[in-house]
């Protein structure tokens, strides 16, 4: 590296020389300046991979290459470095459900919670998109309950509107905020009924999210409750629950 450093401040000057120094050029032989640019040109694709972001970790995290990730955690690979969408190796292999080379980081002590350029975590997005496993490891090892995606939501929220019923039930078992409220205005039960289709895994889960203790009267930003919004889409077992919890 110190090579290549000392032919990026010396070619300066030997250019100066050759512009500037009519003088010097004479003492400088044409041999020894074709010496110096062969080996700079040599040079530049160090030069340029110097500054390069090192994604190795990501690429077997997204192979699910568990051998991989040992060898380049044990030469000393950083394990929350970051790609260029300020994801660690951990949230790729959340994106892609690799539950071995999950397992792999999380037991090497991965940040569950470190959040992307879009505020995503391992944690949040497993959680959203339904990935169990990898979800339960991360609340098996610190997983921040508390914390919320660009929406400001927590995990509940997204996991209830897609009809994660498992992921649903984990999170409520872990102790999450069953009332917490996005910057939409919305709840867990709110989306589990607004953005749903009213069809059994989400009737499910406003059955647990009730009986867990879930606010069924906590209207959205316009005043509208889950029983007019489930009422409103003719979600008619839906409204039933709401009713026998005391909706309004």
């Amino acid at each position: 590296m110190n090579r290549v450093w000392d032919i990026r401040f010396a070619l300066p000057s030997l250019f100066a020389s050759l512009v500037l120094g009519k003088r010097m050029q004479r003492h400088v032989s044409t041999a020894l300046i074709a010496a110096w640019l062969l080996v700079a040109v040599l040079h530049l694709p160090l030069l340029a991979n110097g500054n390069s972001m090192d994604t190795r970790l990501h690429n077997a995290a997204a192979a699910d290459d568990v051998a991989a990730i040992h060898r380049l955690l044990a030469s000393g690979a950083n394990i929350d470095a970051r790609d260029e969408s300020g994801a660690t190796a951990l949230l790729v292999a959340a994106h892609g459900n690799k539950v071995n080379a999950a397992h792999a980081l999380i037991e090497a002590g991965a940040d569950v919670n470190a959040k992307d350029d879009i505020q995503d975590s391992p944690y949040l997005y497993s959680g959203a998109r339904g990935h169990l496993e990898i979800l339960k490891l991360t609340l098996a090892h610190g997983a921040d309950l508390a914390s919320v995606n660009r929406y400001g939501g927590t995990a509940l929220i997204p996991a209830s509107e897609r009809g994660h019923v498992e992921t649903v039930d984990t999170l409520i078992k872990a102790g999450i905020n069953l009332d917490h409220v996005n910057r939409l205005g919305w709840t867990a039960l709110l989306e589990a009924i607004i953005l749903s289709d009213g069809g059994p895994r989400h009737l499910r889960i406003v059955e647990l999210l009730i009986n867990a203790g879930a606010n069924v009267n906590i209207a959205d930003h316009e005043g509208v409750t889950p029983l007019q919004h489930a009422r409103g889409r003719s979600y008619d077992k839906i409204a039933a629950l709401l009713e026998k919890a005391g909706a309004k």
